[in-house]
């Protein structure tokens, strides 16, 4: 049985656009793009710890617009880096309504029109994390299913004002299960999802 783990960079006020590039995602004209990477580059821990990951990743789970941009990002750069080997070794699983197979990227597979149950299904085939790494708008409907079992959340201390944000009105209990901060200030922590009904005061 797969845990679907969410990896994100967050700002204090919840914003997860775009913050690896400045074109990166600009929905509804966000221009504060490349948040995060500007200020990793003042924040080598924090940056080391964002990068951290979970445990071993069997999957990879992405929206159609993450897919095209991170996913083709990083396998077009020119340096060798141990983060694209993974991207390009590892299964990845597309939602999209608009790409058909074969996919762009190698080990990359369609997933069916039924979110839920193909997600259920992944989870139940798969051994270890299959992780979603940006997609949004993805993680929005993986919560409200109750398909989401832990967050991995590098919290950056900037007040974007606005953008899309990660967490849009699906209620949870979460229970922290290992924190860092960098000496700037982000925190890094992971977040398990307790079942419905747990954690209540």
């Amino acid at each position: 049985m797969g845990t679907l783990l969410v990896v994100e960079n967050v700002s204090l006020d919840g914003v997860a656009q775009s913050p690896g590039r400045p074109d990166e995602d600009t929905r509804d004209g966000f221009d504060r793009g490349g948040w995060a990477t500007t200020w990793f580059a003042q924040d080598p821990e924090g940056a080391r710890a964002a990068m951290s990951g979970g445990g071993v990743t069997s999957a990879f789970l992405f929206g159609r617009r993450t897919y095209e941009d991170l996913v083709g990002y990083w396998l077009t750069t020119p340096e060798p880096n141990p983060f694209a080997d993974i991207l390009r070794s590892t299964p990845k699983h597309v939602a999209t309504r608009t790409l058909d197979e074969p996919l762009a990227h190698p080990a990359s597979h369609r997933l069916g029109a039924d979110l839920v149950d193909a997600v259920t299904a992944l989870k139940r085939d798969v051994e270890g994390e299959i992780v979603v790494l940006g997609s949004i708008r993805l993680v929005h409907q993986l919560a409200a299913a109750g398909l989401v079992d832990a967050y991995l959340l590098t919290t950056v201390p900037v007040l974007l004002g606005d953008g899309l944000r990660l967490f849009d009105g699906t209620p949870a209990h979460l229970e922290v299960s290992g924190a860092t901060v960098s000496p700037r200030g982000a925190l890094t922590a992971t977040y398990s999802v307790l079942p419905s009904g747990a954690g209540e005061p």
